[in-house]
Formats: structure tokens, C-alpha cells, sequence
């Protein structure tokens, strides 16, 4: 959780300082909602990154990238190729770390996946574990 608190209190030159010299290996995760949790709709949904820095699509800087939520995705979009934009592959391009989702009642799977510039998935990849939620 250190990590977590860490990554949220960066900001600013210190994401920059993270890109240049990365302390760790990548890792993304939600920070919430927990795996297995019962939530309503809207759905607030917090990206966690550490290792590396965020850096909106079209930035071209080393060590960073932004995120890409799969909603409800069957596989990880092919490697070396852009993540689609669908209602399966939510890009969040311009740096955001969270998002207010509608999801209809039932189960759902979340999955993180950072991308570079361009959209495409970072290599070696940098993705989350899939999460369940059901929405009530």
C-alpha cells in the first residue's frame, strides 16, 4: 500500500524524475474497486501505476505511457498492434487515472493495460490481474 500512497503523491517533476530513472518494475493496478466487490452505477474506477510515469497519447517520453481500461475483454488486444477504441477497450488518453463508468447490472471484468504514444501496448507488457465486479 506504501507504493499506492507513494504513486498518488507524485506529481508534477517527480513523474518526470520516475520516467528517467524508473526505481522499480512497472506495475498497474486498481486501486479500487477491490476484485469481487458489489458496487452501483456509475462505477468510480482508480488506476494505480508505479515504476513508471503517465504522459498523455501523442507525448513521446521514455519510461511513461497511459492507461487503457478492458471491459468485459475475452483476450489482451494483439501485441505490437494499437488497442482498439470500443466498448470493450476505454483509452485514456489525455493522463486520467480514474473514470466514472455506467455498467449495466450484472458481472464484469476490468483489466488495466498501459500503452505507449501511440496506443500500443508497451513491451514487455505492463497489464493488470482481470478483476470481477457485479453491478446491482
Amino acid at each position: 500500500m506504501a507504493h499506492t500512497l507513494s504513486a498518488l503523491l507524485l506529481g508534477g517533476l517527480s513523474t518526470l524524475a520516475m520516467a528517467e530513472t524508473p526505481a522499480e518494475t512497472p506495475d498497474v493496478f486498481f486501486i479500487s474497486p477491490a476484485d469481487g466487490a458489489t458496487v452501483t452505477s456509475p462505477v468510480t474506477v482508480q488506476f494505480g501505476l508505479t515504476g513508471m510515469g503517465v504522459a498523455p497519447a501523442g507525448v513521446e517520453r521514455p519510461g511513461t505511457g497511459h492507461h487503457h481500461l478492458l471491459i468485459d475483454a475475452k483476450s489482451l488486444p494483439p501485441a505490437g498492434q494499437p488497442i482498439p477504441a470500443d466498448e470493450h477497450h476505454k483509452h485514456f488518453g489525455g493522463g486520467q487515472t480514474q473514470v466514472s463508468l455506467e455498467l449495466p447490472p450484472g458481472e464484469h471484468t476490468l483489466q488495466l493495460l498501459v500503452g505507449d504514444q501511440n496506443h500500443v501496448p508497451l513491451e514487455p507488457s505492463v497489464v493488470s490481474e482481470k478483476i470481477s465486479i457485479t453491478v446491482e
